[in-house]
Formats: C-alpha cells, sequence, structure tokens
C-alpha cells in the first residue's frame, strides 16, 4: 500500500526540509511506478496546533498531493491526503486502503476523526 506517514518534527528548517524531501522520493518512485499514493498527515498540524515545524510539513503535502493529482489523473493513479487524529491508526489504515482501491478520488483531503469539526481548513 503506498501511504507516506507524516512524522513529528521540530521547528527548525532542516527538519522541514528532511521530512519534505522523504515525502518527494517517497512520492517519485509510486508515481513512476504508476502507483497511486495517500499523505497521512495529522489533523491538528492542518490547524497550527503542534507546531509551526508540523504545519508546514503537512500544508506542504497537502499542496503537493493536489499538484501531484493534476499529473496522476491523466496516468491512471491519485493522490490524495488523510488527516486523521491520531487516536485511531487502524482506522486510518483501512480508509486508506479504500481510496487507493477507488481510484476515481484525487486531490481530495479526507478527515477521520472529529478534531477539524466547527474549524475553518484549507
Amino acid at each position: 500500500m503506498s501511504v507516506f506517514w507524516s512524522r513529528d518534527v521540530s521547528d527548525d528548517w532542516s527538519a522541514v526540509l528532511a521530512e519534505l524531501e522523504r515525502a518527494f522520493v517517497f512520492s517519485k518512485e509510486a508515481a513512476g511506478s504508476g502507483e497511486s499514493f495517500i499523505y497521512m498527515v495529522h489533523g491538528d498540524d492542518l490547524l497550527g496546533r503542534r507546531g509551526p515545524g508540523n504545519a508546514m510539513v503537512a500544508t506542504g503535502l497537502l499542496s503537493a498531493a493536489r499538484t501531484a493529482a493534476l499529473e496522476g489523473w491523466s496516468k491512471g493513479w491519485t493522490a490524495n491526503v488523510i488527516a486523521w487524529d491520531g487516536a485511531d491508526r487502524g482506522a486510518a489504515e483501512a480508509l486508506a486502503g479504500h481510496l487507493l482501491g477507488a481510484g476515481g478520488v484525487t486531490g481530495e483531503l479526507i478527515h477521520l476523526g472529529p478534531s477539524h469539526v466547527g474549524k475553518a481548513l484549507p
């Protein structure tokens, strides 16, 4: 399964850059193989609740998925983001498996868990 689990990073730019580079290598390999992929981020990072470093990674991956979706659509693969609340990794993996098998969903941000309810999100 082509799922990229973002790691927690410090607010140091070199840590953020290293995580984004790790995501780039993952994405390049998946796309090169014609595989759909999903970035898994912590939902609170999209709201900046867990520090600027984690927020930069999460929002960077959201932008990357939407950009990759444009490329992948014509080639038969998809790219999406799941923002999960960190509580149930099994549920997140099950949702990722479903999305990877669905085929028609791409460039989307899907929330798993209630942490985003009542918030304005990207």
